[in-house]
């Protein structure tokens, strides 16, 4: 049985959940890698006590669109002990959109499966500190069938990498894969936007609306934004999800979130960094997408962060995103960076600074205290004694 831990003297506590984004409550009790109470620290005895010293809690980030590999190396940018990083952002949880850049990446049925596949069982037992990689996103290729979903949902595969990026680009063709992914409970998403390498294609909103994906990828662009009017056609007929990644354009991730704020469709945004990609690695890339949407869209903070947590959560079906009793422990503490002129992390994000990480635990675990990735917070944690 793992010692509890409570996470006291919080400034501002953030929920990850739209309908009620600021919890009134100075503590977070956890209890095997669990929250197990939320409230006053008079509430509560613990095994051991985290100062958060005033600064903001909220749950743990989730990277939405990452394209891993295997291992924690990327050949994309030559770089290792890159996914540790994504921690020191804030990051407790991150999704593949597709080992597209394995060297040699297999084309044919049998390989195609066999990489989804062990993507997935790796990444569900290698965990760089302590991240949750989803890992195994299946990448469309000629040849798959309707039984090949279902093995590959029976090996626990439940992702399918971003249609447009592999083989499979003929909306037709995509349509019906993705309907034989749906009926295993998979989740689908699709590339929008101009192409990002020279195997892909632009993909438009009439494209996405053929296909019926869960989630619209970058629609800020990876890294070319589509239309406006392409964006609104998916939101207008279909139910899918769209996202905003930070390897993208940043003015048209503005004007998608305010629309989106202005539309009352906030509850359909995701956010991800689209790492690595030719812009390189984002280890700290959701943070500065969030400051975007707050600074330059004028997005509330709490509702910002669920977009990053909660929202990504429900949308991809996985654990985590929000602060509640019951839900995994994964929580960041962050401030304003030391220095600056806000006060809090809240005012950081309103002003454009990318906020300070003050410390990161996952499942009740404290997995960073200093953030290699984010300046010094304004605040410092008080750790538990050893």
């Amino acid at each position: 049985m793992k010692q509890s831990l409570a996470i006291t003297g919080i400034g501002t506590l953030m929920s990850g959940d739209l309908k009620e984004p600021i919890l009134e409550a100075d503590t977070v009790f956890i209890e095997d890698g669990k929250i197990a109470g939320i409230g006053s620290r008079s509430n509560f005895t613990a095994d051991r006590w985290l100062d958060a010293a005033g600064a903001t809690v909220l749950p743990g980030l989730i990277d939405n669109h990452i394209h891993p590999v295997l291992g924690d190396y990327t050949p994309r940018q030559s770089q290792s002990d890159y996914l540790a990083g994504f921690v020191h952002g804030g990051v407790t949880s991150a999704v593949s959109a597709g080992e597209v850049h394995t060297p040699g990446r297999p084309k044919d049925r049998a390989g195609t499966k066999a990489l989804a596949i062990l993507a997935h069982k790796a990444f569900a037992a290698y965990r760089p500190l302590g991240l949750r990689v989803y890992g195994g996103a299946l990448l469309l290729e000629e040849g798959l069938t309707a039984q090949d979903f279902v093995e590959l949902a029976d090996a626990g595969v439940h992702l399918v990498g971003e249609i447009g990026i592999s083989g499979i680009k003929d909306p037709a063709a995509a349509a019906m894969m993705t309907q034989w992914a749906h009926e295993v409970g998979m989740s689908v998403m699709v590339h929008v936007g101009g192409k990002s390498v020279p195997t892909s294609r632009a993909i438009d909103g009439e494209f996405c609306l053929q296909v019926q994906p869960d989630i619209a990828a970058h629609v800020n662009g990876g890294p070319t934004a589509p239309k406006l009017d392409d964006v609104k056609l998916i939101l207008d007929q279909s139910s899918a999800a769209v996202e905003l990644v930070y390897n993208g354009n940043q003015r048209a991730a503005s004007e998608i979130a305010a629309y989106l704020a202005d539309t009352d469709q906030l509850n359909r945004l995701v956010l991800g960094t689209d790492s690595p990609a030719g812009a390189g690695i984002a280890p700290a890339g959701i943070l500065r997408l969030l400051t975007t949407m707050c600074s330059m869209a004028k997005i509330p903070p709490a509702i910002a962060i669920a977009t990053a947590t909660g929202n990504t959560a429900q949308v991809r079906g996985i654990p985590g995103g929000f602060i509640r009793i019951g839900d995994n422990a994964d929580l960041v503490i962050a401030d304003a960076p030391d220095g600056g002129q806000a006060n809090d992390m809240a005012a950081a994000l309103e002003y454009g600074d990318t906020p300070a990480v003050a410390a990161v635990v996952i499942d009740g675990e404290i997995t960073v205290t200093r953030s290699r990735n984010t300046a010094p917070p304004l605040r410092t944690p008080i750790l538990p004694a050893e």
